[in-house]
């Protein structure tokens, strides 16, 4: 559902943007996740990739940024970014950034509005139901459980994407588009059955070099980009070491090395 209303977001779905946001919204909606809220916020990540704090997806904490939490911020801040519950974390982004209509632009506001509209109708509708028929660990098991699992993978995927100990994030005057893009995005290989199910969001790197390339055709310009270019890309492959390491090591932002552990933040 997310990556077929992802094309719709970035308009490589129809020919028709109103066909899109409508297949969009019925497509997210099941997510609790408002289709124009996001099309927004993600268009942000794509403009300014990589890009200190302006980066809507993932990017280094900031040493300055931490100065400023209180006790108990800083404390929650290293639980949830050094700890495996960092593969949850994206709950926290679709927290921050989705349901805030001051977050957009007055002309931004209707139609954001109507996406969280959209996903308070599905959840009027279908909780109660799942509810009134299995109760409510039929609620559990058949929204919840699955919910939980597509933002483990939303994690996964979006962390992999754009984080890597050699991968640098550049304050906005340092910022230089075509290595962020390009030098700046992992494409990584899942087992082919996680492959399938996702529509080959993992073939990253021609979706940030050219975001209306459908899911379709993800592989046939990512093969045409390793031939021309393939000194610039980054690849990786799956595995819980992999995993790991991006639990345990990329945290603060540090312009020599990239990024450095809470703990080694903690030392200097």
């Amino acid at each position: 559902f997310f990556v077929l209303g992802h094309d719709c977001g970035h308009r490589s779905f129809h020919t028709s943007k109103n066909v899109e946001d409508v297949v969009g919204n019925v497509l997210m909606s099941p997510l609790i996740y408002p289709y124009e809220a996001w099309r927004i916020k993600h268009a942000q990540h794509h403009a300014k990739t990589n890009m200190l704090v302006e980066d809507t997806a993932w990017h280094p904490v900031v040493v300055e940024e931490m100065e400023e939490m209180s006790p108990f911020v800083r404390a929650a801040t290293k639980t949830i970014l050094g700890t495996p519950i960092k593969f949850l974390a994206s709950i926290l982004h679709w927290i921050k950034w989705h349901f805030d209509l001051s977050l957009y632009k007055k002309s931004e506001k209707k139609k954001v509005a109507i996406s969280i509209a959209c996903n308070a109708a599905f959840a009027a509708v279908a909780w109660p139901l799942l509810v009134a028929k299995m109760g409510w660990f039929g609620l559990v098991k058949f929204w919840l459980m699955p919910w939980l699992g597509f933002h483990f993978w939303l994690s996964a995927f979006t962390l992999v994407h754009h984080t890597s100990p050699h991968i640098p994030f550049k304050a906005k005057e340092d910022w230089d588009p075509v290595q962020a893009q390009l030098g700046g995005t992992v494409h990584c290989k899942y087992p082919k059955w996680v492959e399938i199910l996702c529509f080959d969001i993992n073939v990253h790197v021609p979706h940030h070099l050219s975001p209306r390339i459908p899911h379709y055709r993800l592989r046939t310009a990512y093969k045409a980009i390793c031939e021309k270019f393939g000194e610039y890309v980054n690849e990786a492959e799956f595995s819980w070491k992999l995993f790991w390491m991006l639990v345990k090591e990329p945290h603060v932002y540090n312009k020599e090395k990239n990024y450095v552990s809470f703990k080694e933040q903690e030392l200097s």
